[in-house]
């Protein structure tokens, strides 16, 4: 298949491409600082400009999506609107402005995390956002069918920083590369409107 993998240089697209990679596929890496396929998911011209760019594709994976942790006592309304923008919005607008751009029976895979269900201390913008993707991802999978849409939501990723470690403590994390396995699943099989958790 041809995929468009969205977030193609962080620690999970990393994983992502190269599991992808190893199946056969052929992976079109978009990430901000590309020059072949620059994208930031927060503009909607930038989508619009790399859908163009790609043509037709079978899959889009994204594993973008940028969010602010604050105690809810410091956090402002641009602090929401950013989470909101870059890890909801950005991931919608993806699959509302790629639709015309995948094949009949292709696929979007989307991501959160464990903050959805399981919230932590500065997590109130990040779990919020994380919800509505998810809650989307179910929508757009009936209105889109047979074009199918899931969400990948992986705990900690062991190859995280220790900001991300500290607000996890006592979770040991899932390798990258377990958590890539989960869009294997949703780009090969036809399963659709699913949350594929990956949880250590």
């Amino acid at each position: 298949m041809r995929i468009l993998l969205i977030g193609a240089t962080g620690i999970i697209g990393s994983a992502v491409h190269t599991v992808l990679a190893s199946h056969g596929h052929d992976v079109i890496a978009a990430h901000r600082g590309s020059t072949e396929y620059p994208v930031d998911i927060t503009e909607p011209a930038s989508i619009d400009a790399l859908f163009t760019r790609t043509g037709t594709v079978d899959a889009v994976c994204v594993t973008a999506g940028p969010a602010v942790f604050r105690p809810l006592t410091e956090l402002s309304l641009e602090d929401i609107l950013t989470t909101l923008k870059g890890k909801a919005l950005g991931q919608i607008e993806v699959v509302r402005r790629g639709q015309h751009s995948i094949s009949p029976n292709g696929s979007f895979t989307l991501v959160t995390g464990l903050l959805t269900h399981e919230p932590c201390f500065t997590s109130a913008a990040g779990s919020a956002a994380n919800g509505a993707v998810e809650s989307f991802a179910k929508a757009a999978a009936q209105e889109l069918a047979p074009v199918r849409v899931n969400v990948v939501s992986p705990t900690v990723i062991a190859e995280a920083g220790p900001g991300a470690k500290k607000m996890f403590a006592g979770d040991p994390g899932v390798p990258a590369a377990t958590a890539a396995l989960a869009f294997v699943r949703s780009v090969e099989r036809q399963e659709t409107g699913q949350v594929y958790e990956v949880r250590s």
